[in-house]
């Protein structure tokens, strides 16, 4: 499968992107990830701005590649997208990442209290490293996106 499927698909619909959008984008994960790193919020929200960060570091991915997902499954898409542009073994993170959203709505929307303080840590690593890694990757196949 590729980008290319997808759109064919219907899944994907292209995007133009812009320097300043992708530097948009970065100061929002950069902000996420100082919040999520605070300890007066519950784990619950850490996770949840958290996840935001990653969720937007996928967006970076998929904008870079000229494309934005349709409306249908936008979350599930963005993150499904990241192995298809980082390469297949990414495919265990974009699983993680998909586990993560789905504990993120449970959080967000039906119970308090399911996320540990452990699965937020753990969440926040997976991002900084994230962020690194998309990062090098913009440098190394789109620079003149890179803010």
């Amino acid at each position: 499968m590729t980008l290319e499927n997808w759109h064919r698909n219907g899944w994907l619909r292209p995007h133009q992107t812009t320097p300043t959008q992708i530097a948009e984008l970065l100061e929002i994960v950069d902000r996420d990830l100082e919040d999520a790193a605070t300890t007066r919020l519950s784990p619950d929200w850490q996770f949840g701005i958290a996840y935001n960060a990653a969720l937007k570091l996928c967006t970076i991915l998929l904008y870079a590649e000229g494309y934005r997902p349709e409306r249908n499954l936008a979350h599930f898409r963005t993150i499904q997208a990241m192995p298809l542009i980082l390469g297949s073994d990414r495919r265990n993170d974009a699983d993680y990442l998909d586990t993560c959203r789905a504990k993120r709505n449970t959080a967000e929307y039906d119970v308090a209290g399911r996320i540990s303080s452990e699965e937020a840590t753990e969440l926040v690593a997976f991002t900084k490293e994230l962020h690194a890694d998309t990062l090098t990757w913009l440098r190394g196949n789109h620079p003149n996106l890179v803010p």
